[in-house]
């Protein structure tokens, strides 16, 4: 249950540029597969510390990295990357690269007690933390139908979420949907097209769990503090997984790095108006080599950018 394949890791080192010396954070540790790669750069002077919402990852974490001081596991929402950092390091200030992995991990995906497969039947749960919220199965009791339709059509990109939201408000007044196999069978039946090679519930799957556990909220708070936490020079490094994920990486990456259009034809640019970020090269996809041996790689995506050293505002 717990084997996992990180994905683009030579790439991610590269893109961190890791330093003997240096302390890193990675922000999403999974099963700490870019953690050990990041732990195998570094010196004894070294430090990393590796954040994970899901306490099975931190406990993980523990049991694979138990001799190895180098590296503080902190269990939290990356989204409260600051706040969690201060707490597990008081006299760190500033750090020499943060990595963000977006991707859900293998062993969340394939543990059907977990709620995020539609192929394992289980509870309808898909909590990152499933010592706080609210199951999946608690709001779809208690969500009106617009916010399940918006829901499933704006973080799914769902064509059919009418539809779908539609058929879980009448089964909802029969009987309550509290397993993954019941949810997808009904969503399956709702789909009148299916998208060749994906399971018709697979958008309505990936919606509700982003909802659930405020991804792109979680994602955008941890980009805004990376910049208070990076130190100039430090690289910021993050996969995403589908198009509104990167969405949110890229426009904070373009807008981080250049000047605001307004400011731009002063003739003397504020200090305080200066670009806080630096993009590195181009966003990056896994090769051929890695999907094919990794097909969960193909629609992984890098971006990476370093502080500047202007204050960020």
């Amino acid at each position: 249950m717990d084997e996992h394949t990180p994905v683009l890791v030579d790439e991610v080192l590269a893109a961190l540029a890791v330093r003997p010396a240096g302390h890193y954070v990675d922000a999403t540790f999974g099963r700490g597969g870019h953690s050990e790669r990041i732990l195998g750069a570094l010196g004894p002077e070294g430090r990393l510390y590796a954040i994970d919402r899901d306490q099975q990852a931190i406990e993980a974490g523990r049991a694979r990295f138990a001799s190895e001081p180098r590296l503080a596991l902190v269990h939290g929402a990356f989204g409260e990357i600051t706040a969690l950092l201060r707490a597990a390091d008081p006299g760190g200030t500033v750090y020499d690269g943060i990595l963000i992995d977006c991707g859900v991990s293998s062993p969340q995906l394939d543990n059907a007690t977990r709620g995020f497969s539609f192929q394992k039947d289980g509870p309808l749960d898909m909590r990152m933390d499933p010592l706080h919220g609210e199951p999946v199965s608690a709001w779809l009791e208690r969500a009106t139908f617009e916010e399940m339709r918006y829901v499933i059509a704006t973080l799914g990109q769902e064509r059919f979420a009418r539809r779908i939201a539609m058929a879980i408000e009448r089964e909802r007044v029969r009987t309550p949907l509290t397993r993954t196999l019941q949810l997808a069978s009904l969503v399956s039946a709702a789909v009148p097209v299916r998208e060749p090679g994906k399971h018709a519930a697979t958008r309505t799957f990936q919606a509700l769990r982003m909802h659930i556990n405020d991804e792109l909220g979680q994602l955008r708070a941890a980009l805004a503090q990376s910049l208070q936490l990076l130190a100039p020079g430090g690289r910021l490094a993050v996969l995403s997984f589908h198009s509104l994920e990167d969405g949110v990486v890229r426009d904070f990456l373009r807008s981080r790095s250049s000047v605001d259009p307004a400011l731009a034809r002063l003739p003397m640019i504020p200090p305080s108006a200066l670009p806080a970020l630096r993009l590195v090269g181009r966003k990056q996809r896994a090769s051929a080599a890695e999907v094919a041996a990794n097909p969960r790689a193909r629609s992984a995506l890098l971006r990476v950018a370093e502080r500047t050293e202007q204050v960020p505002a």
